[in-house]
């Protein structure tokens, strides 16, 4: 095996680091509103479970998300914190509500005191800058370990999903196997819209979610929650 090889393989390894469910980012905290649309009904089973997360793969996730990490995957890649830090800011302003706001600075924040611990080059120097949302901070240590920008955006994308669905196990409830079933059934969708989100221009950046924005809202005052507010 080439030392190449070696180094592919290893950034490959060091992906399913960043995405795994046990990242102590506090990801598996969070719902999203998932937990306020099961409550109302909106949610009641696998098909309305793989309809919602559709729906917001292919607005939020594909329109905003993706396209910003690949934006800040390349400013770090020539050290630019002002465009880190200004394409950070245009992620945060899409969060459409107070709770979806929280989440993602309090993911942030712990990505970029995990990724100092860990000893990623500029984490420390460039701190304040990647605790404003957790795409920061991933596209830093993906730039860090050599991991490509696709490869990143396919894990992102994929710990987003993932993350939901073991959301959903508990709250719906799903089975295992009916969980893995939307997975499955949603693969194909989520590689399509890596492209997708991967090549858009600037101007084109953005969407509206407005049921998960509703869903985010009404969360934040429900009378019992297993997820955080």
């Amino acid at each position: 095996m080439s030392m190449a090889d070696v180094t592919g393989n290893s950034a490959q390894i060091r992906l399913m680091h960043l995405v795994s469910p046990s990242l102590p980012i506090g990801g598996f905290t969070y719902s999203q509103g998932l937990e306020w649309a099961v409550e109302a009904g909106w949610i009641r089973g696998a098909e309305d479970l793989s309809n919602w997360l559709e729906g917001l793969l292919e607005t939020t996730q594909v329109r905003v998300d993706i396209p910003i990490l690949i934006r800040l995957y390349r400013a770090w890649a020539v050290a630019d914190e002002v465009e880190a830090k200004y394409w950070s800011r245009q992620l945060l302003a899409w969060r459409e509500t107070r709770e979806l706001r929280f989440e993602e600075s309090s993911r942030g924040r712990a990505l970029a005191n995990l990724l100092i611990s860990l000893g990623v080059e500029g984490a420390n120097r460039w701190q304040s800058t990647l605790a404003l949302c957790q795409p920061a901070g991933f596209a830093l240590a993906a730039q860090c370990w050599g991991i490509p920008s696709s490869d990143a955006a396919r894990g992102y994308l994929w710990s987003w999903l993932e993350n939901q669905v073991i959301a959903a196990i508990k709250l719906v409830p799903l089975g295992q196997t009916e969980g893995q079933r939307v997975l499955h059934g949603l693969v194909d969708r989520l590689a399509a819209g890596v492209e997708q989100g991967m090549i858009l221009k600037d101007h084109e950046i953005g969407a509206a979610s407005p049921s998960m924005a509703i869903a985010s809202c009404l969360h934040e005052t429900q009378y019992t929650r297993l997820f955080r507010s």
